[in-house]
């Protein structure tokens, strides 16, 4: 039988997503916790829709594992989340097709990125926000967002340490909001590079803060080369919203975490 689990995390506490020897990982505690409730000697593996960054939070982190224990589909939830830390929480639980993939099944990917603009620094929101104390011009970012649109080779904005088979991916929508002293960025793409929002983040910050003009984003597309970009932005308030599938699949795209950011839900 194969499941799907929407988990969501703080992702200040761990090493990212993936396990790894030596750190603790999204993954190893997921893991851990779900060895322990199906009572097994080896735990199931767990395959994600995107995996995240060091310091990289998930409000509907999709995965899937295949298990022989039958039980209903709430008793996954709160038994798992019995084990789990409190900064992980598993949303809900779903019986999928055999075949379903939590990665190749993802019809795209949201994150959101979560930004302060205060004089002082964050500290109830420490590691949960971004942080600028120069004011930003909102209509310069909106700008300099729009020539990102579409589907480009984004190896402007690409880790040195990115595993993707291609740089070329089809960028739907940059939402840029402002409620009150935070900033919302909300990016949808087909699928992202390993330090792509982080990096788009670090170029469009520096044209709302006047360093450079929104017309520079289009020449850093351009020119393909990460030498030519801003510097990778903080992972402090970036959010993996989740990935969407085929609506027959009838996988949940919302859970109560999403309400909690300013302007909630993504629309």
């Amino acid at each position: 039988m194969r499941l799907a689990l929407g988990v969501s995390y703080l992702g200040g506490a761990y090493h990212g997503w993936q396990s790894q020897p030596g750190v603790a990982t999204v993954q190893d505690a997921l893991e851990s916790a779900l060895r322990q409730f199906a009572a097994v000697p080896s735990p199931p593996r767990t395959i994600c829709a995107g995996r995240t960054d060091t310091g990289v939070h998930a409000l509907n982190q999709v995965v899937h594992l295949d298990t022989e224990l039958d039980r209903r589909e709430f008793s996954w939830v709160r038994g798992c989340n019995r084990y789990l830390p409190r900064d992980i929480a598993i949303q809900w639980c779903r019986r999928v097709p055999p075949d379903f993939h939590a990665r190749y099944a993802a019809r795209g990917r949201r994150y959101v990125y979560l930004l302060l603009e205060s004089p002082v620094r964050p500290s109830l929101e420490a590691g949960r926000v971004g942080w600028v104390f120069q004011p930003l011009d909102g209509d310069a970012m909106r700008q300099a967002a729009a020539l990102l649109i579409g589907e480009h080779d984004f190896s402007a904005f690409r880790s040195s340490e990115c595993q993707a088979l291609s740089p070329v991916k089809q960028l739907r929508e940059i939402a840029i909001s402002r409620h009150g002293s935070y900033w919302r960025f909300d990016f949808e793409a087909s699928a992202f590079l390993h330090h792509m929002v982080r990096n788009l983040m670090g170029c469009l910050v520096a044209v709302g803060g006047g360093t450079r003009a929104p017309g520079w984003v289009g020449e850093v597309l351009a020119g393909k080369d990460r030498s030519l970009a801003a510097p990778t932005f903080t992972p402090d308030g970036l959010y993996f919203v989740g990935p969407h599938y085929d609506a027959e699949l009838q996988l949940p795209a919302h859970t109560a975490a999403m309400d909690g950011l300013p302007g909630g839900p993504h629309r």
